[in-house]
């Protein structure tokens, strides 16, 4: 193993600890550093810096995340009396060894300066706690003891970089920039990692704070679900796009949304200078959506004479709302994004309560966290953010857990839905599934199960803008004259009372979704061509699809498109038993294999060819409801 690779591993793992705790790192924040040696392509040996790329979470990061930097030109950037944003990130891109190695940390020259061969970096509460006040000089440094420089805040980057370049280090292997964070520095990066859990535990006993971030017990969602439905259409149209709303289910934050001067409290900036891309700078406190937009929006005026070059407006949606009833509200473009805000405010919360226990919390003021908001480099990761279809929109999915209904829960969450699924069965998971997913374990025809899974979508997400009725049954077959009452009565709940339940149930939210609702009945080739032994499947599902028919046509006034598609012969679902699939095939006279494939097109109709057509009906198809789409490969008796 060469030098370079045993620092790498070296400093991937001690950057795991730091990164591990999010009283120190929250999501992506901090960053780190190893000096090494390694070869260039010609085989000469060369001073490096690893240092983490952007994007790149310190809790999780791997060797790749990593950008190998030449030293000596970082150390002869830092020589320049200045140098602008895009200037620095291009010439640490020329710098780096790889041309597909992650974009370095913008606080890349500041590691390379560092005299010591392993830096760590974090955003960690306390320290932030303790400078973000109206703090007596030396306090701070008094605070935390011996060998700790303590710097004023300036933006970082190449600014900071040249503040520390400046500075004299003698004595010194800690770092504090006042509102901001922590760097400290050692040889080893062991006693690196315990310097910085010492500090930090030092400012913390300062403050008496032993706990940050902490949800406390859960507790009920207060209020009504369609005030946070109601809630989130008005935070999507400020936004121009349909936003995730979650309502957090935190008595630690329903504490101190219960605080008298809340708004005071609440709308002094954020707690370190990152947190404003997230959260913006301030929340929205209480449920006034225009009014809040209407003040972002001379905030923007006021200040975008400050930006270096020409910026666009950000959109004037709040993403954090605090209200004495709901709680607390995040908001964003996908669920990854609404965890993010809630983690951060509910650290906000305890370093605002610390800060002031000591002399009152103070943030950055406005105009330099707009320098922040509107900095060129975080205009440009935007500018490259990439939106998928259904981003910010919610969907709930019947018989989400095998079948039909699994391919179009997995196919919307692919294209950016969050998704609620119901399903009979006790456990089950979506491929890949993650924090856009919910599952409730229930039967379809109790109502129970219905009005809990909209609920959970409504809270969690914000709303539905997606119902997809896929649960469904086909009983064994039998002629009328063999028809049992509780076949009968089994297929007509499941197969049309469930989907009328759910569709009503559902209405209010669809009404309510940014980009209008869209419902989707999975009905059946047996609604226009029924075969003989089908009669409680066949009139079970026409009946259906006739109630689909009559929601298009009442709620097309409410912007909400009801359409059908009607699959055939769909073999990889859990209606089509190998004992039925023989069954059918006697019938006909067809071996299974032409069973399968007795359509013009002379194909086999998967789920997934259903799922793509539920997501055009979703994506796409604007002009279109009331509208009957067959996925049977070509039926003859239908066409």
């Amino acid at each position: 193993m060469t030098e370079e690779q045993r620092d790498l591993d070296d400093i991937v793992r001690v950057s795991r600890a730091l990164g591990s705790d999010p009283a120190f790192v929250l999501h992506g924040g901090g960053n780190t550093s190893i000096k090494t040696v390694g070869a260039d392509v010609t085989g000469a040996m060369i001073e490096l810096l690893l240092v983490k790329g952007s994007g790149w979470d310190l809790a999780t990061i791997e060797g790749p995340g990593f950008a190998r930097l030449r030293r000596d030109r970082l150390h002869q950037l830092l020589q320049l009396p200045v140098l602008d944003d895009a200037s620095m990130v291009n010439e640490l891109r020329q710098a780096a060894l790889d041309a597909d190695s992650p974009t370095a940390s913008i606080e890349a020259l500041l590691h390379a300066h560092l005299p010591a061969r392993v830096v760590l970096h974090s955003h960690a509460d306390a320290i932030v706690a303790l400078t973000d006040r109206d703090v007596v000089e030396g306090e701070v440094a008094a605070a935390l003891g011996h060998g700790v420089l303590v710097l004023p805040y300036v933006m970082p980057g190449f600014e900071l970089a040249r503040l520390v370049a400046d500075s004299d280090l003698t004595g010194i292997d800690a770092i504090v920039l006042s509102k901001h964070g922590l760097f400290t520095f050692a040889d080893d990066s062991d006693a690196a990692l315990e310097r910085h859990r010492s500090l930090v535990a030092r400012a913390a006993a300062a403050l008496g704070v032993d706990r940050w971030g902490d949800r406390g017990s859960r507790r009920g969602r207060a209020g009504a679900v369609v005030d946070v439905v109601s809630l989130r259409s008005a935070i999507s149209r400020a936004a121009g796009r349909p936003l995730l709303l979650q309502q957090i289910d935190s008595e630690r934050a329903a504490s101190f949304c219960s605080r008298p001067d809340l708004l005071e409290a609440a709308s002094r900036g954020t707690a370190t200078p990152e947190h404003v891309i997230y959260t913006k700078r301030t929340p929205l406190v209480g449920r006034d959506v225009a009014a809040y937009s209407a003040a972002y929006r001379e905030y923007f005026s006021r200040h975008r004479d400050r930006a270096e070059r020409s910026v666009t407006e950000l959109d004037p949606a709040p993403r954090v709302v605090l209200d004495p009833v709901l709680g607390l509200l995040a908001a964003g473009e996908t669920a990854r994004d609404v965890s993010v805000v809630s983690d951060i405010v509910l650290h906000t919360m305890d370093v605002v309560d610390a800060a002031d226990g000591r002399g009152g919390f103070q943030s950055l003021s406005e105009s330099e966290s707009f320098d922040i908001e509107y900095w060129t480099l975080e205009q440009a990761k935007l500018a490259k953010r990439r939106r998928l279809p259904l981003s910010g929109e919610v969907a709930l999915v019947t018989g989400a857990a095998s079948g039909i209904g699994r391919a179009v829960a997995n196919a919307l969450l692919a294209s950016g839905a969050s998704v609620v699924g119901i399903d009979i069965a006790e456990e089950w998971e979506l491929d890949g599934s993650h924090e856009s997913w919910r599952a409730v374990s229930g039967d379809v025809r109790d109502p129970e199960v219905i009005d809990s899974a909209v609920e959970l979508a409504s809270r969690d997400f914000g709303g539905i803008d997606i119902v997809v009725a896929a649960a469904g049954i086909f009983p064994p077959s039998a002629p009328i004259a063999q028809l049992q009452d509780e076949v009968w009565d089994r297929a007509l709940a499941i197969n049309a009372t469930a989907v009328a339940r759910l569709f009503r149930a559902a209405h209010p939210a669809l009404a309510a979704a940014p980009r209008g609702g869209r419902a989707v009945l999975i009905s059946t080739k047996n609604v226009a061509a029924p075969g003989p032994g089908a009669a409680a499947y066949s009139a079970s599902k026409a009946a259906a699809a006739q109630f689909a028919r009559v929601a298009a046509l009442e709620w097309a006034e409410d912007g909400i498109r009801v359409n059908q598609v009607a699959p055939d012969a769909v073999f990889d679902t859990a209606i089509w038993t190998p004992e039925l699939l023989r069954a059918r095939a006697e019938q006909y006279g067809l071996s299974e294999s032409e069973y399968r494939t007795r359509n013009l097109l002379q194909l086999e109709v998967t789920s997934a060819m259903v799922a793509d057509a539920v997501l055009s009906c979703c994506q796409g198809m604007n002009a279109t409801t009331g509208a009957v789409i067959s996925v049977d490969g070509g039926n003859d008796r239908v066409i």
